[in-house]
């Protein structure tokens, strides 16, 4: 079981309260690294090499997998696939920027051993990548954009997780930051 205790300011007051859960599982990007800058400099580039709109390209990315992004703006399969391969070695290879989210390193050390997981629309590589290049641990389960068919916001990647870490997924609490991320979570029956 996880115990986790969550603290507010207002500015005048602050509160308290906490849960108890069977297993905590994690978005990556936002919620427990700061990749912004290092995703935003590898899709700009996308976005200039191909002539489109960087500001629509930006718009597209927040929760969702590279290839359903690339999908929207390339015509053809291979493309895509292509697309992909040079984003996730871009990705890979520069670490420049990404920082944990304060109070990160502290809460994933506070946790129960596997009792926690990160499901990202991240390719798995990446997503090691990025946890490693910011300090933080790799969990046992990591649910990333080539283990499951459909990305968020379909649950799928926090149904497994969840299968995966052996507990029912309406026994987790999901941190995410983005629209797509909590519906998926939600979907899943997490809290």
């Amino acid at each position: 079981m996880c115990s986790v205790t969550r603290s507010r300011s207002n500015g005048e007051a602050m509160t308290t309260s906490s849960f108890t859960c069977a297993a905590v599982l994690f978005d990556m990007d936002g919620t427990l690294i700061d990749s912004a800058a290092a995703i935003e400099r590898v899709w700009t580039d996308f976005a200039v090499r191909r002539g489109l709109p960087v500001a629509e390209v930006l718009a597209a990315l927040p929760g969702r997998t590279a290839r359903d992004i690339l999908a929207g703006f390339l015509s053809s399969p291979a493309e895509v696939r292509a697309e992909a391969r040079r984003i996730r070695r871009t990705q890979c290879g520069s670490a420049e920027g990404i920082e944990p989210v304060p109070g990160a390193r502290e809460l994933l050390g506070a946790l129960p051993s596997g009792r926690w997981a990160v499901v990202t629309s991240a390719p798995g590589e990446v997503a090691r990548a990025r946890l490693t290049a910011a300090g933080l641990p790799v969990p046992a389960v990591l649910v990333a954009e080539e283990s499951v068919t459909r990305g968020k916001p379909d649950p799928e990647g926090f149904a497994r997780a969840a299968r995966e870490l052996g507990v029912a997924a309406s026994a987790c609490v999901v941190f995410e930051d983005a629209a797509v991320g909590l519906r998926a979570g939600g979907g899943a029956g997490g809290r």
